[in-house]
């Protein structure tokens, strides 16, 4: 019977999904080489707390307020960040938790994790708990795992929100081991942080991402290294600008001369000083002259 389930799940898949449903079962490897990585992205959650809507605004900008019940919807992109083509496979999974079998294959497949509760419902809560544990005994590596703790409808009244942000802190950062997470609330309805959602997907996945000063520096043409003392040409102070101003051949044959004059030598100045030394001596000496000749009377 429960085969059965499966294959009608998959056929239904197929016709829904732009991925054909033979890859469900096909675990790719996190990294490919420099130039290409791919993710697969599955999302876990009780029912009607907004996994779809959360998809659907960020992949499409679409948003629905009618509730329909999620089999498994599977969704494929690709992005090109700084040079580097990333590839990330959606996977949304049903919320009603009656199809464990299939739960479990997500989770065996999956590589990074979106645990979405409801901020209005504290049974949601409670089940991304269980979805979490899960997700632990399935997965070795769950510690280095990209998961993000996202509360929907954050946009509701005050009256009617049923979970602290303060209480999902405590539960990730407290009660659990040391995992890689991250907590956001949003809004599908309102568009409110959908975008950061994703972002810290991949921050969270260590995929680099470019900066602001970065292009900048890429787009400059000269760059300031900090901690050497600038340079500075003393041809240009404004004595000399107006002199250029006057006779710009002088300043042009001054410039010239400058260039070809080369400081001396420690060795010659060495030897001068030397030199210089032996005269005073001579001189110094009776019956000597200034040039060094001596004179016996």
């Amino acid at each position: 019977m429960l085969v059965e389930v499966l294959c009608l799940m998959l056929k239904h898949v197929s016709h829904r999904c732009p991925v054909s449903a033979a890859k469900l079962g096909e675990r790719r490897p996190s990294m490919g080489d420099d130039s290409e990585c791919h993710y697969r992205l599955v999302s876990l959650g009780g029912a009607a707390v907004g996994k779809s809507s959360i998809l659907k605004r960020f992949l499409f900008g679409t948003y629905c307020d009618r509730h329909r019940p999620t089999v498994e919807d599977l969704y494929s992109r690709e992005f090109d960040i700084a040079g580097m083509q990333l590839k990330v496979t959606f996977l949304d999974t049903a919320g009603d938790l009656q199809f464990p079998a299939m739960r479990r294959l997500s989770i065996a497949n999956g590589q990074a994790f979106l645990l979405v509760y409801s901020v209005d419902s504290e049974e949601s809560f409670r089940i991304i708990k269980q979805c979490f544990e899960e997700i632990r005994e399935q997965k070795p590596d769950f510690q280095e795992l990209p998961i993000m703790v996202v509360g929907n409808k954050c946009d509701v009244p005050d009256e009617r929100r049923q979970v602290k942000k303060e209480d999902v802190n405590e539960w990730v950062f407290c009660e659990l081991p040391k995992i890689r997470a991250k907590i956001i609330e949003c809004s599908a309805k309102e568009n409110s942080n959908i975008r950061e959602i994703f972002r810290s997907f991949l921050q969270l996945a260590k995929i680099a991402l470019p900066t602001e000063s970065n292009a900048l520096r890429r787009r400059s043409s000269t760059h300031v290294t900090i901690g050497r003392p600038p340079r500075f040409n003393s041809s240009l102070s404004p004595a000399r600008e107006q002199q250029a101003e006057s006779n710009p051949e002088t300043t042009q044959q001054q410039s010239t001369s400058q260039k070809s004059t080369k400081p001396r030598s420690r060795s010659l100045i060495r030897r001068t000083s030397k030199k210089s030394s032996k005269l005073k001596d001579a001189a110094a000496t009776p019956g000597c002259s200034a040039d060094g000749d001596c004179h016996i009377s």
